[in-house]
């Protein structure tokens, strides 16, 4: 008797990434720079995206989609600090976000006025790589007390980032942490991708991350994208 074999997984994921792709359709129709956010929990994420919000708000219409399994706190922190468009999006159990998430949540934000959406992703270094949720570029955050190696223990989410930035570096003398050896293990699995070190907590580096997000953000407004 024979035995069929289903491939639910790639059965999903194909799926999401056929949905993930008509979101960046739609939003490319509207000039929409969609920015996906992931890290480990703790990473600093929502510190440095209060900083990034603040210098990118100056010259473009920004809104935050913060996801969360429970609670309201960041989403509260980042509109207290930054007074843009925030709305926070709760997965119940689920660790990652799927581009039917993704859409509904930009559907409750609204992206009509807005020249950029940014979404922080799950704390998580696994599952949030395996789902695409149709953003422009992934901005995958490695902080110094995660340790230099990460890239090398989860690879899929340092092959899908876009930009890397290493963060917490004012705490880098107290822990065993390589930058070169850091960027190193990223090239290994992402041999082109562009890493910024910087401190959200003490603003050196924030400014050049945000720079390289104006320029994205701008080339999608011109429709050069």
């Amino acid at each position: 008797m024979g035995i069929k074999v289903v491939e639910i997984k790639e059965d999903i994921l194909s799926r999401n990434n056929i949905g993930a792709k008509k979101i960046r359709e739609d939003l490319k129709a509207k000039k929409v720079f969609y920015l996906n956010v992931m890290s480990s929990p703790g990473s600093g994420k929502t510190t440095l995206l209060i900083q990034l919000v603040n210098y990118l708000k100056k010259d473009f219409s920004v809104g935050v989609i913060e996801a969360d399994i429970d609670s309201q706190v960041d989403a509260a922190a980042l509109a207290q600090a930054t007074g843009v468009k925030t709305i926070q999006m709760h997965t119940g159990n689920a660790c990652h976000i799927t581009c039917q998430m993704s859409e509904e949540a930009l559907a409750a934000l609204g992206t009509d006025g807005l020249d950029i959406v940014i979404l922080e992703n799950i704390g998580n270094l696994v599952c949030p790589a395996e789902f695409d949720t149709g953003a422009n570029e992934n901005l995958v955050l490695l902080s110094v007390p995660e340790g230099d190696d990460k890239p090398l223990k989860y690879p899929l989410m340092f092959e899908v980032a876009t930009v890397v930035a290493i963060t917490k570096t004012d705490v880098a003398e107290v822990f065993d942490f390589s930058y070169e050896r850091a960027v190193s293990n990223i090239h290994m699995r992402n041999k082109d991708v562009p890493v910024f070190i910087l401190s959200a907590k003490e603003g050196g580096g924030v400014k050049e991350l945000a720079e390289y997000i104006k320029e994205k953000a701008q080339r999608v407004k011109e429709g050069a994208v």
